[in-house]
């Protein structure tokens, strides 16, 4: 029973960041010239990424897309091989990595590319999105969580 509550859980956290990845994209790509307020952050910027970060693999749609599935289902092999071990802590940060890629991965099956709309006005630094913060927050957590069970 305990399982199952985990599963639940990490299916309702993926769900979660996955439909408000998609919500946000799919407002910002239809109102973003309009919202793009004046702060010291970052701006609104349309760009359509057919690579992956910083621009590489660019027009390797397919490859891109293997990659992503390969990625998500090795993550939920994961989860269910060591459920029973992973802490709750764990499980959101999977499932914010794993709707981050599935979020990058639906827009590559259905535009043939990314759509990024951030642009940070204090530093040099590619156009991202919504995914990608998923993404870069999962992995830099993960690690810190693998990097800290490793130094106890």
């Amino acid at each position: 029973m305990y399982s199952f509550v985990k599963y639940l859980y990490t299916i309702l956290c993926f769900l979660m960041f996955l439909f408000a990845n998609l919500f946000v994209s799919g407002f910002l790509a239809n109102h973003y010239a309009s919202l793009n307020c004046i702060n010291p952050v970052f701006k609104l910027t349309y760009i359509k990424n057919s690579g992956a970060a910083f621009s590489i693999l660019q027009n390797s749609r397919e490859l891109l897309i293997i990659l992503s599935v390969v990625a998500i289902t090795l993550l939920a092999v994961y989860i269910v091989r060591h459920i029973k071990s992973i802490r709750y802590s764990e499980l959101f940060f999977i499932s914010m990595l794993s709707a981050g890629i599935a979020g990058n991965l639906h827009e590559r099956i259905i535009y043939g590319f990314v759509r990024d709309f951030f642009q940070l006005k204090f530093m040099h630094f590619p156009v991202f999105n919504v995914s990608d913060i998923l993404i870069n927050i999962g992995v830099i957590v993960l690690a810190v969580i693998i990097i800290a069970k490793k130094a106890r």
